[in-house]
């Protein structure tokens, strides 16, 4: 008598670098003799819905990033417009920043409690709310500290809903997208923030006055916030191995990467891993917080040397929207071709971004525009295309995609505070030539940058969780091959 036997549909051979769409589809069928129904391990398929998804979530992250950056290029007229100084215009780009840091640890746990498409809901409610309250403090009848107050509480909402957009990139690529497009995903997801950073400050400083200016920004806001319904929770059936885990607490992930919880499991953390994710942590942070504290502090750090507002606004844009066009150009390699080689891409990459932030100490000077627009668009070549590169190497190392994200990007709002609050009380006084001049604040990053990156060479990298659903998909299919009898 034959044995039981089930078909499998298969789009892939079982080598990773050439699986494709609707990877494995597994159906049991009966066999004609014994009658036992054989039950698959797992099915596995993609739906075209979750294109849309990462259009909603691209919106989204633009309007969001917009908020943070937006009076930076504009420091000095907000000053003069409000009647506050430059430290409290620039604590309107650090709150974002305090506000970010519990924000989010608390977006893993909201998403295993309430999912996805819950989390945006809030994060564009806070949209709405911050984009009027910033809004209600324009009035002119306000007295100086009342309009302040308003203006920083709306950035404090923001605050909210930034980080929900930002973290959930890594997690909704897990949840909708196979291993041959889950680079590319959140490679898209990620970059529209810093999109939405180099719109911001492209923006405020063409809208004159301030107050239209702020107004423009709550209207851009609100008319974005639709876009949440394009966002759905999670596919009817999962893309891959990894998208069926629920997602874990922070608490849990904490306790995985201190080594104080060891139980086995398929998210279990090896000691090699708990390393490699600490140097990743370091080098992603410090160097995606010293790119967002450069977008706080454009116009303070060029306006001493007679550079205009838009100037500085188009040198923040220019890094930004360089490494945006890399990072659309590399993401796709990275899923196609370069699939193993994440780890030494980072090794080539990050030294290469530390050296160029090194060089902003000598560039930053009278009449050198065009140095200063080259040596921007090689930053932001080197540092937006790693961006997507760390944000899945820290999934493949935890097994924790929203978990690892919000830790990355809880990493860079600690830096960013650290460097803004640094670098600001590193300002020349009114007798230094240039007066009010940040050389020494750009000695500081650079040199920062230099002794953190070095890390990067340390780091392994392994590919665990692509590993393990390579190993997923070829476990189904041995499972459900036919038996030939000799």
């Amino acid at each position: 008598m034959s044995r039981p036997s089930s078909e499998i549909c298969a789009a892939a051979d079982t080598k990773d670098d050439d699986l494709k769409d609707d990877q494995v589809a597994i159906k049991p069928v009966q066999d004609g003799d014994s009658r036992e129904t054989v039950q698959p391990a797992q099915e596995f398929r993609l739906y075209k819905r979750r294109f849309v998804g990462v259009i909603g979530m691209v919106i989204l992250n633009i309007v969001s990033a917009m908020c943070w950056p937006w009076f930076g290029p504009i420091s000095n007229n907000v000053a003069a417009e409000f009647d506050i100084t430059l430290d409290e215009v620039t604590w309107l780009g650090n709150i974002v920043a305090c506000i970010y840091l519990p924000s989010a640890l608390l977006i893993p746990w909201f998403i295993s409690r309430y999912g996805i498409r819950r989390a945006c809901d809030v994060g564009a409610f806070f949209l709405i709310i911050s984009s009027w309250v910033r809004y209600a403090g324009t009035v002119e009848s306000l007295p100086r500290r009342g309009a302040y107050a308003l203006l920083m509480f709306g950035q404090m909402f923001a605050a909210i809903a930034q980080p929900i957009f930002q973290c959930l990139g890594a997690k909704y690529s897990e949840t909708w997208f196979d291993l041959r497009g889950r680079t590319t995903a959140t490679m898209v997801m990620s970059i529209s923030n810093p999109i939405g950073g180099a719109i911001g400050q492209l923006l405020s400083p063409l809208i004159t006055p301030t107050r239209q200016s702020i107004l423009v920004l709550g209207i851009i806001c609100t008319a974005a916030t639709p876009a949440v319904f394009l966002v759905g929770n999670a596919p009817p059936t999962p893309p891959t191995y990894a998208a069926t885990h629920k997602s874990r607490s922070m608490l849990a992930l904490l306790r995985r990467l201190l080594g104080i919880d060891q139980s086995e499991g398929d998210d279990f953390i090896r000691p090699r891993e708990r390393i490699d994710f600490g140097l990743l942590w370091i080098c992603f942070a410090t160097l995606s917080g010293t790119t967002t504290a450069f977008s706080v502090l454009t116009n303070q750090i060029m306006e001493p040397y007679g550079y205009s507002s838009d100037t500085a606004g188009l040198l923040g844009a220019t890094l930004l929207l360089a490494g945006i066009v890399a990072a659309v150009i590399t993401a796709p390699l990275f899923d196609l071709v370069l699939t193993r080689h994440l780890t030494y891409s980072a090794k080539i990459a990050i030294p290469s971004i530390a050296v160029c932030w090194l060089a902003m100490i000598w560039a930053v000077k009278r009449d050198n525009e065009a140095g200063l627009f080259v040596l921007m668009a090689v930053t932001g070549v080197f540092s937006i295309a790693m961006m997507p590169v760390g944000l899945e190497l820290a999934c493949e190392l935890t097994r924790n995609a929203d978990g690892s994200s919000s830790l990355l990007w809880f990493g860079t709002n600690l830096f960013c505070i650290i460097f803004v609050l640094s670098e600001g009380a590193l300002r020349a006084d009114a007798s230094a030539d240039p007066p009010y001049n940040m050389h020494r604040a750009l000695i500081f990053n650079g040199s920062f940058l230099m002794s953190t990156s070095g890390l990067i060479f340390f780091l392994k990298g392994k590919l665990a969780r692509k590993e393990q659903d390579i190993a997923k998909i070829q476990e189904a299919r041995e499972m459900n091959a036919p038996e030939v009898e000799p």
